[in-house]
């Protein structure tokens, strides 16, 4: 788990974060593996379990962007762009006499 762990956190690094998909992907295009992929089960097991591992925390990377956006543009208070798409906006009325 400690493997797992540590390939989470450094993918979550804007820092890290193209050099361990670069990295990943270099691993699965490479010959040299783990367990050689000459093997016939044996070889794919490894490069599946990585590309499964890329492909799930990239898509959560893109979910959270996806949520935090949204919550941005939710919290952000209406503009008169808004207002002409067809948003609704409250406006107390005051009959003059």
């Amino acid at each position: 788990m400690k493997l797992y762990d540590w390939y989470r956190n450094t993918l979550r690094n804007p820092k890290y974060r193209w050099w361990i998909i670069l990295g990943t992907l270099v691993y699965l295009i490479s010959p040299i593996d783990i367990s050689p992929d000459f093997l016939p089960i044996i070889g794919q097991i490894d490069d599946a379990a990585i590309a499964a591992l890329l492909i799930a925390e990239v898509s959560q990377l893109f979910l959270d962007r996806i949520k935090s956006a949204k919550t941005n543009a939710s919290t952000q208070p209406p503009t008169a762009s808004d207002a002409a798409s067809g948003d609704s906006v409250d406006v107390k009325a005051v009959s003059v006499d």
